[in-house]
């Protein structure tokens, strides 16, 4: 069993990997979950039920979803809710869409309490980003790309070295307070990142910046000089031998 912190709420992962156990404080707690998986909702404070008291768990303060006792769950949950009588917990099962909303569990009899509140969040996988190239130039010798990061109707430009991303264009929302998947442009690992996410899942597009700049390579030409040596022997019979000597230089390139 592992136990985690998330944000202002815990949660405890079991051995049933599609499975979230909650519990928080008194005040109301956002729940981000994936869609298809079950959750299981846990009263926030110590229940101690009275003879009149009836326990009930709402949706969206009108929808009844179970009450105890008697035990009853209500017709539109009935196969897709659980009610535990012994910690009063709601399990929701293969969640979907039209699940997200306010979750709340209210002890009714002479004094009304509440004693559990959640927002439920429902979210699916985010779509995989494509990273486009719009441009490489260089300037002092540092490369500089500028890419685009698309997905589900939104996009990020942002202009790249092999260290850093300024996002120069499109629009970037923060998955930390919104609904909205965020598009994240980044340098790591060598690579370009054209990351997409939410709250409960993330992908990646990359692009290697060594492929988008590759070092220039030239041949440096070294000029060498070769020098041939003539020999000329001027020896007249009745003379001594004279000897001059001229030296051409020619240049040629290897």
């Amino acid at each position: 069993m592992k136990s985690t912190s998330l944000n202002h709420f815990t949660f405890l992962i079991l051995s049933k990997p599609d499975v979230l156990f909650l519990k928080g404080p008194s005040a109301e707690t956002s729940v981000f979950m994936l869609k298809g998986q079950d959750v299981l909702l846990n009263v926030q404070t110590n229940v101690q039920l009275q003879e009149v008291d009836v326990l009930f768990w709402k949706f969206n303060r009108l929808d009844l979803v179970v009450k105890y006792p008697p035990k009853v769950t209500f017709e539109r949950y009935r196969g897709r809710a659980e009610f535990s009588v012994g910690d009063f917990s709601l399990l929701l099962k293969n969640i979907q869409d039209g699940d997200s909303g306010l979750y709340d569990a209210v002890v009714s009899g002479n004094n009304d309490r509440n004693v559990a509140k959640y927002v439920l969040v429902v979210q699916e996988r985010v779509e995989p980003p494509v990273l486009t190239v719009d441009s490489v130039s260089s300037i002092n010798g540092i490369c500089n790309v500028t890419v685009t990061c698309r997905g589900q109707k939104t996009s990020v430009t942002s202009s790249c070295n092999n260290s850093t991303c300024s996002q120069v264009g499109g629009e970037s929302r923060g998955a930390e307070t919104s609904t909205v998947p965020l598009l994240s442009v980044y340098v790591a690992g060598g690579s370009i990142i054209c990351n997409h996410s939410n709250q409960v899942s993330w992908v990646n597009d990359t692009k290697e910046i060594v492929e988008l700049c590759p070092l220039k390579s030239g041949k440096t030409q070294t000029h060498k000089y070769f020098v041939l040596t003539w020999l000329v022997v001027l020896a007249p019979i009745t003379y001594p031998v004279s000897k001059n000597f001229n030296i051409l230089s020619f240049p040629f390139t290897l």
